[in-house]
């Protein structure tokens, strides 16, 4: 979709106003908020059959230009996921308001009081691609938590984020709040995310969710400050105390029951002393399932149809039914793999052997780390955020998945009666 030329006045006086609307936002009260979040789900149902109609748009426009299935799938926005998508935001409105709760506090010796407490972040920038789910989701966690947004969603679902972005603007106006709180960049395409990430006047954090080459673009460009969300190459680890039956049910749920996603299986690492006990069910569910196995020579001496693996594999997020598997002779040669090539998104081990989970627990460095449970758990709303912003890979503000208090920092309030300092 072609673009106009950018306006940067134009733009900045866009992005002034809702940096003007973010002071109303973080003083709004938790009923205000909440309110806006009851009419943001109500236009979502109300409004479905036009958001399904603009996402067929996007999804027309995406199979022409041939978009991968998996990115086909993150853009899909069905009735389904739409009625799952307000019944997020509802599960926002029960989520216990952040803003305004103190972190700590003491009476200093001077008599002094100080509190340290929750504050929102401000403006928080967004930068996605194929994902308008993520619209919805990171605005209604925003507001909860008394942020304004500026979303840039990307070219392929920009149909779909239009409307989306208006209904969210009149939900909030519906409710007394500002309308400005929500702003899109999207209409100025890739030089409006440019301009996005250098607004450090207006733009108080900037998070970035997709493809590691976008994530990377972002770190790169952008002055605003970011918080790094990461591609997902997601290991599970086999020792050689592995139940077969979990062994089986985990691989198989973690790399089929939505292989589009960041929490998705992309490695599957086999102690040889399991493997062949374990593969060849665990190679043949996965195959049932349309599955491709990428395998080293072990793997392919016990499944010789197996494509060959290779290293760009294995630093691969496939995001699509594609698995790289490998045998490998100890726990420390599987430690070695994922920390050679780990995002440090989400590991797990499968084990019957508590020194094994322990030792995989303790030195294992990603967000999320699992214990004989399937990768795909790593989700705010598993969690139990409601929703989340992005999965965090850095160590700094926030790691892991981002609910409302990770988009709000603190401030310290001070109490006196007259004091001095010695």
């Amino acid at each position: 979709m072609a673009h106009p030329e950018l306006d940067p006045a134009r733009l900045d006086a866009r992005l002034a106003a809702v940096k003007e609307a973010s002071y109303r936002l973080a003083i709004a009260t938790t009923a205000e908020k909440d309110a806006a979040l009851e009419q943001v789900a109500k236009l979502l149902r109300e409004r479905r059959s036009d958001i399904v109609a603009a996402n067929q748009e996007d999804l027309e426009a995406g199979r022409a230009s041939g978009l991968a299935d998996g990115l086909l799938d993150r853009l899909r926005l069905d009735e389904r996921r739409i009625g799952a998508l307000a019944d997020a935001v509802l599960d926002v409105v029960r989520l216990e308001d952040p803003i305004g709760e103190t972190v700590s506090g003491r009476s200093l010796p001077s008599g002094v009081r100080i509190d340290q407490v929750r504050v929102p972040l401000g403006v928080v920038g967004a930068i996605y691609e194929a994902r308008p789910n993520v619209t919805i989701d990171i605005a209604a966690l925003a507001l909860k938590s008394g942020n304004a947004v500026v979303l840039r969603g990307g070219t392929a679902a920009e149909h779909t984020n239009r409307v989306l972005v208006q209904l969210l603007r009149d939900a909030y106006a519906a409710a007394g709040l500002p309308a400005d709180a929500v702003q899109t960049v999207d209409d100025y395409g890739r030089a409006g995310a440019r301009h996005l990430m250098q607004a450090r006047d207006y733009v108080d954090v900037l998070i970035p969710r997709g493809s590691a080459g976008l994530i990377r673009a972002v770190v790169d460009e952008a002055k605003v400050p970011v918080i790094e969300t990461g591609a997902g190459v997601v290991h599970m680890y086999l020792d050689e105390s592995a139940r077969e039956d979990w062994a089986v049910e985990l691989v198989h749920n973690a790399k089929v029951q939505r292989p589009s996603v960041c929490n998705a299986l992309e490695t599957l690492l086999v102690h040889r002393a399991a493997a062949d006990r374990l593969l060849p069910s665990v190679i043949d569910r996965l195959e049932a399932s349309g599955v491709t196995v990428h395998g080293d020579d072990r793997v392919r001496a016990i499944r010789p149809e197996a494509v060959p693996v290779t290293d760009e594999d294995w630093a691969t997020e496939h995001m699509s039914l594609d698995l790289s598997v490998g045998i490998v002779d100890s726990m420390d040669d599987a430690l070695r793999h994922i920390r050679r090539f780990s995002t440090k998104h989400t590991e797990s081990i499968v084990t019957n052997d508590l020194g094994n989970a322990e030792r995989f627990l303790n030195e294992v460095d990603a967000a999320a780390v699992m214990i004989n449970a399937s990768t795909r758990f790593t989700d705010g709303a598993e969690f139990g955020f409601g929703a989340e912003v992005g999965i965090s890979t850095q160590k700094l503000h926030a790691r892991g998945p981002m609910g409302l208090p990770e988009l709000t920092s603190t401030k310290w309030i001070v109490r006196g009666a007259g004091h001095v300092r010695e």
